[in-house]
């Protein structure tokens, strides 16, 4: 079974990083007291009790901001909404209930995700009760009261994100069907690759990246033998630079590696092997994944008799980390 996805989402500022690092048992994200800091999500795993689940941090979600930065991790946070299986809504007491609060309420009950309010900064339980109380009229669900600083109030927080995970069944018979799933940066002809393996128009392919906006099973019969392939999704485009779009294609991955087998990374020859790339090959070698190198469009680029060699070069120098590497083209 594939590992639960819980998003972090708020405000800035609310203590969203701070809450992730205590939880993941290391700083991994930055801490700091200035909004915007964390402007990518970021992603851990996390085991509570018998639970083991996937965390993401996200950056703060300021609903009506025009600045290009705030939007882009507004986008963000909506990517890893769209991923989550559970949603911990954190808010600061000291700060009180705000306007933006209600908004990102809004945004996450269109979700029709479990949500599980958090009110953090609750340094005393005594003294900061009545405050918390507020947040009731917010209208997502009873409020649990935490300190992310002082580690307080976690194992109510987690028993509540927990009891929305699926229960373990003996009876539920294990699906055996070898599961491929397909990841890389956006556009570089991942539907393109599950059409031409189905031969047929299974999924939207365009050159708009983002087209893909979920997560496609599609099932494929060769040899006679069926494979599911797992077409990972892209994001819904409103920025237009290209660096912060290609970020959010590493939540989409998490998911999706979990439920795999095998994973099929694609490149793009035209760009050649990234740091990115490299992102995303690590999310699948610390899952302990099968890992093929796909480079796409191989025809749109220059060669001469060293072009093969010279990709394969650089592939294996950028993801030196894998164990094993196969060049497919």
């Amino acid at each position: 079974m594939a590992r639960p996805v819980v998003a972090i989402v708020g405000r800035p500022n609310v203590g969203k990083s701070t809450l992730f690092n205590a939880l993941a048992g290391e700083r991994i994200s930055i801490v700091k007291d200035t909004p915007g800091v964390t402007r990518d999500r970021i992603y851990a795993d996390i085991s509570w009790l018998n639970y083991d689940f996937t965390m993401i941090d996200t950056g703060g979600i300021e609903p009506d901001s025009k600045d290009i930065i705030l939007s882009q991790m507004r986008e963000q946070a909506q990517i890893a909404i769209d991923t989550a299986d559970v949603i911990i809504f954190l808010v600061d007491v000291k700060q009180g209930l705000q306007d933006s609060d209600s908004k990102v309420a809004d945004m996450l009950r269109r979700s029709h995700k479990p949500v599980v309010l958090v009110v953090n900064k609750v340094d005393s339980f005594e003294r900061d009760m009545a405050d918390v109380y507020e947040f009731y009229n917010l209208g997502i669900g009873d409020p649990v009261a935490i300190s992310a600083s002082s580690r307080l109030g976690f194992g109510d927080m987690l028993d509540v994100v927990c009891s929305y995970f699926p229960e373990p069944t003996g009876a539920e018979e294990e699906d055996d069907t070898p599961k491929i799933a397909v990841i890389g940066k956006p556009n570089v002809g991942k539907s393109s690759l599950i059409n031409k393996l189905c031969g047929e128009d299974r999924v939207i392919v365009s050159d708009i990246a983002g087209t893909t906006r979920d997560a496609v099973d599609t099932k494929v019969r060769y040899n006679h033998k069926d494979y599911i392939f797992i077409d990972t999704a892209g994001l819904r485009r409103k920025s237009k630079i290209k660096e912060d779009l290609e970020r959010y294609s590493i939540v989409r991955a998490v998911a999706s590696v979990e439920k795999a087998d095998v994973v099929i990374i694609m490149i793009d020859a035209t760009e050649g092997v990234t740091e990115q790339d490299a992102k995303i090959a690590g999310i699948a070698h610390e899952r302990g994944k099968g890992i093929i190198i796909c480079v796409n469009k191989w025809d749109a680029i220059e060669k001469n008799d060293k072009t093969m060699k010279e990709h394969e070069t650089k592939i294996r120098q950028i993801l030196s980390t894998l164990c094993v590497l196969q060049l497919v083209s």
